[in-house]
């Protein structure tokens, strides 16, 4: 297998979208509940219901699609979906209902936000060549989902601000108001995930593409396909101020797959499953 060449730009997830703030509710919530806080450990991110990550997802997806609609293309929708949905049934998250849905903008983005709600842009499919390719980056945005990165930094944030109890106790209840959560969602969009989440994703969505059928490389090639633009491009602008260097995702990539991946043998590998790809995004 050749090694990757070159610093090259990463996918850009982020865009400057806020939803309007609102104070966290807390209800009826006795403060008193409040005991020895700082020696409790904070709670894993899998405490909080499905139906409170889809609630806050659905709210996030809703303001993304308040700054950019979805593209009037009936037959790329349907396509992308297509895609996207195959590559959901090869995880472990089948309690989620996934949407995917291609945003009508220029810019190279996609987005991820819990609950399974999946985005790219018309100016990312641009770039995308190849069925595999557009798989490759929309296994990346299933694997944000898939480790609740979103959620989990959605989650820390709050606990920067208010106890641990109070959270909890504000997501469980049946009152929950999902507002500032949404809010401190978007923000995520602008300022970028941790730089480990990012690899993370990178090294699950191979594996999510290749178990669905896929070659392997996807994902490493879209990255190399944004190198060829011009980094002076406003298209990019948000990219390489929210995401690891390119290179460095890719030599992180290499040291998985050069010599130590193992293509998934219960699907034959291709480049394209679906008909009509380049009919699709032209």
């Amino acid at each position: 297998m050749p090694k990757f060449a070159g610093p090259v730009f990463s996918l850009i997830l982020a865009a400057g979208v806020v939803c309007t703030s609102q104070a966290l509710d807390l209800g009826d919530f006795d403060l008193g509940k409040i005991i020895d806080i700082g020696k409790k450990a904070i709670q894993a991110t899998a405490t909080v219901p499905v139906e409170r990550e889809v609630e806050i997802g659905r709210g996030m997806a809703a303001s993304l699609l308040g700054a950019a609609p979805l593209l009037p293309n009936d037959d790329l929708q349907r396509y992308v979906n297509r895609v996207g949905q195959w590559l959901a049934a090869q995880t472990e998250r089948t309690d989620l209902t996934w949407h995917f849905g291609v945003l009508d903008a220029d810019s190279v983005n996609a987005f991820a936000a819990p609950g399974g709600y999946i985005f790219v842009t018309r100016g990312l499919l641009r770039v995308s060549r190849t069925e595999a390719e557009l798989a490759g980056v929309l296994a990346h945005e299933i694997g944000h989902v898939l480790r609740r990165h979103h959620l989990e930094a959605i989650r820390k944030q709050a606990l920067r601000d208010i106890a641990t109890d109070l959270v909890d106790e504000a997501v469980s209840q049946r009152g929950f108001n999902a507002t500032p959560f949404i809010k401190t969602g978007m923000q995520l969009y602008a300022r970028g995930l941790d730089r480990g989440d990012e690899h993370e994703a990178d090294r699950i969505g191979v594996v999510i593409a290749t178990r669905a059928g896929y070659e392997p490389y996807g994902l490493p090639r879209v990255l190399l396909a944004l190198n060829e633009m011009n980094p002076a491009d406003a298209s990019l602008q948000w990219l390489t101020s929210t995401h690891p260097p390119t290179g460095e995702r890719l030599s992180l990539l290499e040291q998985l797959m050069l010599g130590k991946f193992e293509p998934y043998s219960g699907q034959p590998q291709v480049a394209e499953r679906y008909t009509g790809f380049a009919k699709a995004i032209n």
